[in-house]
């Protein structure tokens, strides 16, 4: 159609001859047919009838529908000329030949003659429907790779949909656990404070009954002289002399018999340095208890989805999923492993691992770099240095693996660190004794490590952090 016309080829069809409408009439019941068609019909129909709806009509000579015609028209010379413009297409610009060829060289359609010209000359040429058939595998192979292109982007909009949803899910998380533990440390030192109040008042109390004690005293002894003093007064009045003499003995031993009151004992204020000297320190000291010290605590965004981790992350275990966990880069999809939340890359460190009633582990170290969707062995040829309990038998994962013969079954299991060294050491931590040291120059930064299929958590437990102190 023309690009004025918006109507489609079948409703300017006749209903008759299924064309393009010819001099179309109009009927009273508002169909319309070509003049034509609508008098072949009534010539073999016995009443002048629409031949859509069957509604009688009075009219032998229906009149013409103008608009429709020229909708028609209009239509008609917009095919004539796409047939045209079509037509010319096939036919070489230059030469006025059909187009049979194809020239591999310049990607372009040709005639004959362009084949035999200096334009073309030496061109690989192939038949036109040759050429399209090897055309047509290029667009479908160049299509499919588009729809797998698009396939993966609509796949990462689709993630990061989900990531956006689940930073909002950890950001809730995280914020009620944060308040969680503030809310601990805030009954801690509503309680340190309660005490140390109630310390202050007990003291106080002490103080203020051990000075009234003293005041009750010291006004016995003050009436006790007032009372000296004024037989004194009385006695050494100018009265009668034997009466003076007579009682001189005894008053003056009743004099040397009254002491005079000591002054308050020493400690007898606040001892405001046993309530304030290094206050925070001292509440800093006895928070421990309910503020362990972790060197190592485990990355959530590490754990494979069946590995349940505490809301300190210090702890792990082999758990279903209860929901489907977002698959991030990080993310080890294979097998139950997780990594530490702290990369080592200097210096020497240390952690201990309890492993009571879990008999499914591989404790260690391991690269940033370790593949995390395939499942390979954690030796040290992948970028890890583990010790390994499975079947009841401990094993360093060396290649092939050690196995090790232990007196006992360590439950406290201790991994130290020497990066400048080299050096991996696991050890009894209630022993004492050193299970396995792998020996190796590391490349990169090392991560603590950790799997299990146990369904009895792998708990991290705290030390105690030193203070020194400088001169």
């Amino acid at each position: 159609m023309s690009s004025g016309l918006s109507l489609p080829e079948e409703d300017l069809c006749c209903p008759v001859c299924c064309d393009i409408f010819r001099d179309p009439i109009l009927l009273s019941c508002s169909h319309s047919f070509c003049r034509a068609c609508l008098q072949r019909f009534w010539e073999t129909s016995t009443a002048r009838s629409c031949p859509v709806c069957r509604r009688r009509t009075s009219r032998r000579n229906p009149p013409a529908n103008l608009a429709l015609r020229n909708l028609c028209d209009a239509f008609a010379q917009g095919r004539a000329h796409r047939e045209a413009a079509e037509a010319a297409r096939q036919l070489c610009a230059q030469h006025g030949e059909k187009l049979k060829l194809f020239c591999q060289d310049d990607q372009l359609p040709i005639c004959v003659v362009c084949q035999t010209s200096k334009a073309h000359k030496g061109h690989e040429c192939l038949p036109l429907e040759e050429a399209a058939s090897d055309c047509r595998a290029e667009l479908i192979a160049a299509l499919k790779t588009l729809q797998d292109q698009l396939a993966a982007l609509n796949k990462i909009k689709s993630n990061a949909d989900m990531t956006l949803q689940h930073i909002k899910v950890q950001a809730q998380s995280i914020s009620k656990r944060i308040k969680d533990q503030f809310l601990k440390l805030h009954q801690f030192l509503f309680e340190e404070e309660k005490a140390a109040l109630l310390a202050v008042r007990k003291e106080e109390e002490e103080k203020v009954q051990m000075v009234k004690e003293k005041a009750v005293v010291t006004a016995e002894r003050i009436d006790s002289f007032s009372e000296t003093i004024r037989r004194l007064q009385q006695e050494a009045a100018p009265a009668n002399d034997l009466t003076v003499l007579q009682n001189f003995k005894a008053t003056m031993e009743r004099v040397q018999c009254l002491e005079l009151e000591g002054e308050l004992a020493a400690g007898s204020l606040m001892d405001e340095s046993r309530h304030l000297g290094n206050l925070r320190f001292r509440v800093w000291e006895q928070m421990r208890r309910v503020a362990p010290y972790f060197p190592v605590t485990l990355d959530p965004n590490t754990a494979h989805p069946c590995l349940s981790l505490s809301d300190d992350l210090t702890a792990v275990q082999y758990s279903s999923p209860a929901v489907e966990i977002l698959s991030n880069p990080e993310r080890f999809r294979m097998s139950a492993e997780a990594l530490g939340c702290t990369g080592f890359c200097a210096g020497t460190h240390s952690w201990v691992v309890d492993t009571t009633g879990n008999e499914d582990w591989i404790l260690g170290l391991a690269y940033r770099s370790v593949q995390r969707n395939a499942e390979i062995s954690a030796r040290p040829k992948n970028g890890f240095w583990t010790l390994c309990l499975r079947d009841g038998v401990y094993r360093a994962m060396t290649s092939p693996p050690t196995v090790l013969t232990l007196s006992g079954k360590p439950k406290r299991i201790t991994i130290e660190l020497d990066w400048e060294e080299g050096e991996v050491s696991f050890r009894d931590q209630e022993e004492g004794t050193t299970l396995y040291t792998f020996t190796q120059s590391f490349a990169e930064t090392v991560f603590p490590y950790f799997y299990t299929q146990s369904t009895l958590p792998l708990r991290l437990l705290p030390q105690t952090p030193s203070v020194t102190k400088k001169d």
